[in-house]
């Protein structure tokens, strides 16, 4: 035993030196050893304390006389007093010293004061206020949301019809304005041509004794040529009024103002003798006005073209639409061709945006170069040679001899587009979507064998023939021709028809499981086919997968299918092939044509898709009179010709309308009367015709 204090040894080993064991208990009661004693120990002085105020406040209280004054002793008496004794125990027997025992405490309200004050302890305010500089870290908020349902896009609104007019009233209607004004083109030429005699003349030194000098002869004779030309080109003066009404401004307008203006500067050249002595610019005017007029002609010829064919048939068999993957060939229909082919073109919407700046330009420039230099006199001289140099020949050209090509062309094939708007949008995509009979049309496939395993000819004639009727592909009349051949019978029943990329069709007929399709979709649908079998574009025709009949099919290919495939190739449209045919694949159609024919080849539910499209009747952007891809491919490519070609006339006529007036406006602020001569100007606008000529010529040739 060791000799040290046991007061020592408690102190140092925190056990008693009695030897004395405590429990676990205990010990964690003594020391605290976790947060719920403490939680217990402070729940039970808290309802020690309120026992003991309860009982206090049941006891009565002494109250002191209202006579007696209370005094405080000094700390002097205080010390000098004696200390009070304390009560017996006898003495205090009917007061309880314990307080009861107290409620016991759940485990639920353990957790309840735990989670109170951990509450209680997130809702103080910190100690040191937030830092509010370049790098402080504000309190972290909850900023994350539910996204919001996707809003679905607005369906683009339908195209408006309004009222039309019938296609045979329509196809009349041009008809008499074509021969109208066709009946006086050929006069208006020959003014022009004779207004543009002397000064060529005069230009290559022919001397005529009453021309050559004499400024009253050829202002009075240029105004009788204006004067029977207007007369001649009075359909250029109501198509420059009709479109004017309609806020546009065309060529045609700029051509019918150069005329009133030159016919007025040939009447100041007349009247006031202070003007400059220089020729009118009347040949010019005439030159422009039957231009003009055969840009007019040429549109009502297109557009009679167009009706006429229109006007065949109130239901045509096909029409072309547009979709979003490029044109699609669809049933035909009439409502809607009328209204699209009236809409305005993009040459048209060209010219209305920068003919009334040549037009203004004109005007002022006219102004500083007579106004400006004070000469009065000559502000419709100057002004006739800018208007007349501005309002080029090719203005009136730039849609109608397109236009007039395409129409007479696609006329002959028994097709007919619904103007620019349908012209642009069925080749805006550089796409055509093909189907089976488009490539191989009736009479194309052949049935060169057939070969049948243990059933009925007359069953296996009626099936296939149900399941190619359901799949709606091209084989649909080469088996409706081998079951008439059979006998014919009732159109089976077909349930549960699915289409298999991998080249093949399933069904269920009878309650039997039907497969039909190529050979390798026969194995991969674990249907044994003999050894002894290898064609290439072979049908076959299984039931509960066993092999019941192999049909040998033969696709011929036709020369116009050919044909239309290479003419959409030059022209850089994509064939989109939307077959339902399994044998019809990129692969065959590179074996039957031209292996540089190229086809796009969507999935399978994509062509699905794209093949029902054909069934659907929209808005017809084209019409078609004749079986087969050629007229389809005609239609579709002479469209698109003939969009690039109208863009690019336009641009060149506005170029060269922009060049003139600028040109003319340089050579007038120099006074160059002599190098801007009216026979200079009349070459000046011939050269442009040339360039547009040419463009709209491939129009038609394709």
């Amino acid at each position: 035993m060791s000799n040290q204090d046991p007061k020592i040894e408690e102190g140092l080993t925190g056990v008693p030196a009695s030897g004395e064991e405590f429990s676990l208990e205990e010990i964690l009661a003594e020391y605290g050893g976790s947060l719920e004693q403490v939680l217990l120990r402070e729940t039970e002085e808290a309802t020690g304390e309120e026992a003991a105020s309860r009982e206090a406040s049941a006891l009565p209280t002494p109250t002191p006389p209202a006579a007696e004054k209370q005094t405080v002793p000094s700390p002097a008496a205080q010390a000098a007093a004696p200390a009070p004794k304390e009560p017996a125990p006898e003495e205090s027997a009917g007061e309880p010293e314990i307080p009861p025992p107290p409620h016991p405490i759940t485990l639920e309200d353990v957790v309840g004061v735990t989670v109170d004050a951990v509450m209680e302890e997130g809702r103080r305010e910190p100690f040191l206020s937030p830092r509010r500089s370049l790098f402080s870290r504000r309190p972290l908020e909850e900023t994350e949301e539910l996204p919001s349902a996707p809003e679905l896009e607005p369906e683009p609104e339908p195209e408006t019809i309004g009222p039309e007019e019938e296609p045979r009233e329509a196809a009349e209607e041009y008809r008499r304005a074509w021969h109208s004004r066709r009946a006086s083109l050929l006069p208006a030429f020959l003014v022009a041509l004779i207004a543009a005699a002397p000064l060529a003349a005069e230009r290559y030194g022919v001397s005529l004794p009453i021309w050559n000098g004499n400024l009253q002869v050829q202002s009075l004779f240029f105004l009788a040529c204006l004067m029977i030309e207007c007369l001649l080109c009075h359909h250029v003066f109501a198509k420059g009024i009709s479109t004017l009404l309609r806020k546009r401004c065309v060529g045609e307008l700029l051509a019918a103002a150069a005329s009133v203006v030159a016919v007025g500067d040939c009447m100041v050249c007349l009247l006031q003798p202070d003007r400059t002595a220089a020729t009118p610019y009347g040949a010019a005017a005439c030159l422009l006005l039957a231009f003009a007029q055969w840009g007019v002609s040429l549109e009502s010829r297109g557009m009679y073209d167009t009706f006429r064919i229109a006007a065949m048939d109130d239901e045509p068999p096909y029409l072309v639409t547009d979709t979003e993957r490029g044109a699609c060939k669809q049933r035909g229909a009439l409502p809607g061709f009328y209204t699209t082919a009236m809409r305005d073109s993009a040459a048209t919407l060209w010219q209305t945006v920068l003919l009334p700046v040549i037009l203004v330009a004109s005007l002022v420039f006219a102004g500083l170069t007579s106004l400006g230099e004070g000469q009065s006199a000559d502000f419709l001289l100057n002004w006739s040679a800018t208007l007349c140099a501005g309002a080029t020949c090719t203005l009136p050209l730039c849609w109608a001899l397109p236009w007039a090509k395409l129409a007479r062309h696609l006329q002959k094939v028994g097709c007919a587009v619904a103007g620019w708007s349908g012209a642009e949008k069925i080749s805006r995509r550089r796409g055509m979507i093909l189907t089976d009979t488009d490539l191989f049309p009736p009479g194309t496939i052949q049935l060169n064998g057939i070969k049948v395993y243990g059933e009925e000819r007359r069953k296996v004639a009626s099936y296939a023939a149900a399941m190619a009727r359901r799949a709606g592909s091209g084989l649909e009349r080469l088996f409706d021709g081998f079951l008439r051949s059979e006998g014919g019978g009732p159109w089976e029943n077909v349930d549960d028809f699915s289409f298999y990329e991998e080249g093949g069709w399933s069904a269920a007929i009878h309650g039997e499981s039907v497969l039909m399709g190529t050979a390798s979709f026969m194995r991969k649908m674990e249907v044994r086919l003999p050894g002894d079998i290898n064609l290439k574009t072979g049908i076959f025709l299984a039931v509960d997968h066993q092999l019941i009949a192999v049909f040998a099919v033969k696709y011929n290919p036709a020369e116009n299918v050919d044909f239309a495939l290479r003419m959409m190739r030059r022209s850089r449209i994509m064939p989109i092939l939307a077959s339902r045919d399994p044998n019809i694949t990129p692969a065959l159609l590179k074996r039957k044509f031209r292996k540089g024919v190229r086809v796009e080849y969507p999935d399978l539910a994509s062509r699905v898709a794209l093949s029902e499209a054909e069934q659907d009747r929209d808005l017809p952007r084209a019409l078609l009179f004749r079986e087969g891809l050629l007229p389809y491919a005609e239609t579709v490519v002479g469209s698109r010709r003939m969009c690039k070609a109208v863009r690019r006339a336009a641009a060149i006529s506005l170029a060269g309308s922009a060049a003139g007036v600028l040109l003319a406006f340089y050579l007038l602020i120099q006074g160059a009367y002599d190098l801007l001569n009216p026979f200079a100007l009349m070459v000046f606008l011939l050269l442009w015709v040339l360039p547009v000529v040419l463009i709209s010529d491939w129009a038609g040739r394709y």
